[in-house]
This record gives C-alpha cells, structure tokens and sequence, in this order.
C-alpha cells in the first residue's frame, strides 16, 4: 500500500489534500467473462484496453519523481475507459503519466510517507511529499485545520520522519504558512510558534540522508515587493534548506515566478527554488477585478503547465514541479466541490486547454 488515508486539500491560497490508495489491480483488468473465447473480444474492448494502460515513469535524467500509477486521475482514466468514454481517458492521461505531489495530512503520517518513498524506491524515482499540517493553517478558510497545537505536530512530523527514512524525497513543508503571517491573516500571537515549529521541521527532515527541502514563499502576486519574504524565510530556516518554493496551487506564469524567485534569491544567498507549474499553462485570470478569490479558486479557463522536470534551463530553478493536483478542486466555489476534492470537469478543461 501506498497511503491509507485522504488528507485536507487546500485552496491556491491554501488548498489542498492529497491521496493514494492501493494499487488496484481490478481497475486495469480488461472487461470480459471468465470462459469467454477470443472471438468475443472486439474493436471496442481493444480500445478500452488502451485508454485505461497504466501510467509509467518518466524518463529519469528529465524527471526523477515517482509517478503514481494508482492516482486520481488514472483511476478515472480507467473508469472513462470503461464506460466508452475514450477521448475523455486520453485527456486525463496527460494528467495520469506525470509525477505529482501526494500531500501528507493528519492522519498516519509515517503510513503515508513510508508507503509512498517504499513505492518511488522500489520503481527508482524519488517521492515527491508536501507536508500540510501547521497549527491554524489556512486562516479558516477552505482548508482550514491542522495540528491542534505546536507539540502535535512536533509528534505528527517526527512520525512522517520515521517514515520517510533513508529513502529519496523532495518535501515541499508546509504551503501558505510563511506567506499567511506576512498578510496579516495568521493572528500574531501565533507567530513565534510558528517560526519554532517550521524551523524544526527543516532540522529535522535536513538531517534525513537524502531529503531536499523547500520552506513555501507564495508567489508573485501574493506578498509583493519579493524583499517581504526574506526575513520570514530567515526565520523559519531558510539557510538549513535546500530552497523554497514558489506558486504552489496558484497560475502565475513561470517568467513571472522566475523573475520573483530571482530577486528573492538574491536577498538570500543564491537559494535555489522551485516552481508549482501544475495549473499555469494559461497564466493567472486575467479581469477579476475585485474578485480576488475569483482568481484563484477554480478559475475557468485555465491550462496544465510545463510537465515536472529538474531541466529548467535556470541555474537558480532546481525543477518545475506539479505540487498542486490538477483535477482537484480549490474550494466550493465556482460551482466546485469541497476544497481537495475531484472535479471531472475542471480536470477535462485543464487537459483539453493544454493543447
């Protein structure tokens, strides 16, 4: 097994949730009675039979991380399959084959991450973790909860620790934390804690022996001018790990992320980063004027972005990557589900605007 559980989404701002399940074998076995001779297999079953194959790795020199061959969008593959749907399979398949981060929630932290860096190890890649569970997270909003205080998650990480172990994994700690204290939505009173609590969790996931880390910076329409994050990046650790990360969940262009990400870099040494280009292939939404959460929680019209790989072409950008789980929805909004959940629909428009 690779996880056993479904944790809390969060929203661009804060959103998100992540899964695996089992591999399912039953989910990629062909249609067909026990007994039933050759000459009953037609056209059409062998055209289910290529819209529900499993996803593969990716080639390991352009991208290392796990692809999950029992994620969401493979298994509606699969089900799209089934029912006759082909073209829909086919769509969410440029969803299926690439690696995506599995958000680490609550519940059985160390199940979860030894269960999927056992499954990257045993196919040579490397995991691709969030962990998501700080104390006041996401402000009340749509992915609001997290740890009830600072020693339960002291004892949640020590558990995804103990889980990830000796095994390959690139961590992205704890989306929005850092940016909510700088807008002024995380209360003060729980700042210090807060600081405390990241900058142990970068000690310990850093003395892991091959764990990269990067500490959540928002992104560049979030908490501008770039120079506003640096001390709170200061403050949480920022010169234990291996960078931070940038766009998590949210459309801003990479040029926009990159350039962001370079100005910020250097007010902290040449930090590399990476970039969260899941969703961004059409760039943020453009004339939502006032509607801030427009833009944000389900936008229409928006694209899958560049695939995951750590060939950026950028000295500073240690890798696209697809942090956020297209598909899933940001938050009831926009006529979506609960925040984490899937949205068929969203995930179609992602793949069919990707071109």
């Amino acid at each position: 097994m690779y996880g056993t559980d479904r944790r809390p989404a969060r929203t661009p701002r804060a959103r998100r949730r992540r899964t695996a399940l089992a591999v399912t074998a039953v989910l990629l076995a062909l249609p067909g009675c026990s007994g039933a001779s050759g000459d009953e297999t037609d056209a059409g079953d062998q055209q289910r039979a290529a819209a529900v194959s499993p996803p593969s790795q990716q080639p390991k020199d352009r991208s290392p991380f796990w692809v999950n061959p029992d994620g969401t969008a493979a298994r509606e593959a699969v089900r799209l399959g089934k029912d006759g749907r082909q073209q829909e399979a086919q769509l969410l398949q440029r969803i299926a084959r690439q690696p995506v981060a599995e958000w680490i929630g609550p519940d059985n932290p160390e199940g979860q991450t030894r269960g999927f860096t056992e499954a990257a190890a045993k196919a040579d890649r490397d995991a691709l973790l969030v962990l998501y569970n700080i104390p006041h997270r996401d402000c009340g909003q749509y992915s609001q909860g997290g740890a009830a205080d600072g020693n339960a998650y002291r004892s949640w990480l020590d558990q995804a620790v103990a889980g990830i172990g000796d095994r390959a994994a690139t961590i992205v700690l704890e989306p929005d934390a850092l940016p909510h204290m700088e807008d002024g939505c995380t209360p003060r009173q729980f700042h210090e804690e807060r600081y405390a609590l990241l900058k142990e969790a970068v000690g310990k996931l850093k003395a892991l022996p091959r764990t990269k880390v990067y500490l959540d910076a928002g992104n560049p329409s979030w908490v501008t001018p770039a120079d506003r994050m640096a001390e709170p990046l200061r403050r949480a650790g920022i010169d234990q790990a291996d960078g931070f990360a940038l766009n998590v969940s949210n459309f801003q262009t990479t040029k926009a992320s990159k350039d962001y990400g370079h100005r910020l870099s250097g007010l902290l040494g040449g930090k590399h980063f990476v970039i969260d280009t899941s969703r961004n292939g059409n760039g943020p939404l453009s004339g939502g004027g006032a509607d801030h959460e427009k833009a944000w929680c389900n936008p229409a019209g928006r694209a899958l972005g560049e695939p995951p790989t750590t060939r950026t072409g950028d000295r500073l950008v240690d890798a696209f990557l697809w942090i956020k789980r297209p598909g899933e929805s940001d938050g009831s909004c926009q006529g979506g589900p609960d925040a984490g959940q899937w949205w068929e629909k969203y995930a179609l428009e992602l793949a069919r605007n990707s071109g």
